[in-house]
């Protein structure tokens, strides 16, 4: 199996994965417990990963995992996008990030990237080149897009030389608008080189966000005013799949209009299931498991029927992403909880006995709110803001 035929093909699902458990990344999920998740996730039909950070031994055992799994069961079968994360000069440290320099880390990354590609070609099939590494709101880390440039054509000119796969397929995974999906700021002669380099584009959307960001679709119409609270939700659920389709679609429109045509498809979307900041009780009201797996089922049937591939992000809770905030949205994402509950979107998995037999952590997989929908019910947010809708 090549990219080319993995990406955009139903029967291969993707997802995002990261198997952390703890408040930190230096305690790094053992071989055993990756082979944990990725039973699971195979379960689940899930059957292609995306990955972040090759400097993190989490990435290599990730391969190993799956080597050991195949020899297993031999019908096991998982695929590989492999992330090297890019930074800017100064990232992450005290120092002011320099956003016009790249950080002397980011040739680690890419060698790492291209060993392991080399080491595991059966498994790994497309490497990104960065992970929100152009959106200006990165403010971090950003790079100008020259510097992804740059690396992906490296990568592109390993391939002819036989230094690479031939079949490994090169992106960015990066937010829509540094695709040139939204403000004009975006557009530049380096971005229409990169989209020309890249084998297909990997797009980030997330409507989660801009119900608090930019609420044009989150709430409540003239027309709904006498609705259930579930139809209010259901129907700003339908208007978020809308806009991140919108978001899509934009990129597609800017691509074209450069006189290019390749595949598109989502690196990250995804919809946190709970948060005590922005999207939560106290601003948007965004953040329950009802709404969580209502866009996960709607984003998941559009990339079906539309032939996209979508890493939804993502498969399990991870706690160090806002380690000082244990209840912020971004620890908050995963469809399976760091209980070993599966989320509503999956209650009916459980039911189908799809995890009859796997752990994860040791502990079967059980279900939040156990198993009661009333219970469940009683954490959802009703939206009450009035919106104009076209």
């Amino acid at each position: 199996m090549t990219a080319a035929q993995l990406l955009g093909n139903p029967e291969y699902q993707a997802i995002c994965y990261g198997g952390y458990r703890t408040k930190s990344r230096t305690d790094e999920p053992t071989l055993a417990e990756i082979k944990e998740d990725l039973l699971l996730l195979e379960a689940m039909q899930i059957k292609m990963l995306r990955t972040y950070n090759v400097h993190l031994q989490e990435a290599s055992n990730v391969l190993k995992a799956i080597t050991e799994l195949k020899k297993e069961k031999p019908n096991f079968e998982m695929y590989v996008m492999l992330g090297a994360w890019i930074d800017c000069e100064n990232a992450w440290t005290d120092a002011v990030p320099n956003h016009e320099k790249e950080s002397l880390r980011n040739i680690v990354e890419i060698k790492e990237a291209v060993r392991l590609a080399n080491a595991y070609p059966e498994l790994v099939k497309i490497i990104a080149v960065g992970n929100e590494a152009m959106v200006k709101w990165a403010t971090n880390y950003y790079v100008q897009p020259r510097v992804i440039l740059k690396w992906v054509n490296h990568l592109q000119d390993l391939k002819k030389l036989g230094k690479l796969p031939e079949n490994l397929w090169i992106t960015s995974s990066d937010n829509f608008a540094s695709w040139g999906g939204g403000d004009s700021l975006y557009h530049n002669h380096d971005l229409e080189q990169l989209i020309k380099a890249v084998d297909y584009i990997s797009l980030h959307t997330y409507p989660m966000h801009d119900t608090h960001y930019h609420p044009v679709f989150w709430g409540v119409s003239s027309t709904e005013a006498s609705w259930s609270d579930k139809e209010k939700i259901d129907a700003a659920m339908v208007r978020a799949k809308n806009y991140a389709v919108n978001q899509y679609e934009s990129v597609v429109s800017y691509m074209k209009s450069l006189g290019v045509d390749k595949p598109v498809h989502i690196g990250e979307t995804g919809w946190a299931s709970h948060s005590n900041e922005r999207y939560g009780e106290t601003d948007s009201k965004a953040t329950d498991e009802y709404k969580a797996a209502v866009y996960y089922k709607l984003m998941r049937e559009w990339s079906t029927e539309h032939k996209v591939s979508c890493f939804y992000f993502e498969a399990f809770d991870e706690q160090w992403k806002d380690r000082e905030n244990p209840e912020g949205s971004e620890n908050h994402f995963g469809l399976i909880n760091l209980n070993s509950q599966a989320k509503y979107m999956l209650w009916k998995h459980v039911d189908a006995g799809v995890f009859k037999g796997l752990t994860r952590n040791g502990k079967p997989i059980t279900k939040t709110y156990n198993g009661d929908e009333q219970l469940l019910w009683q954490a959802v947010m009703p939206i009450s803001k009035l919106i104009e809708t076209k």
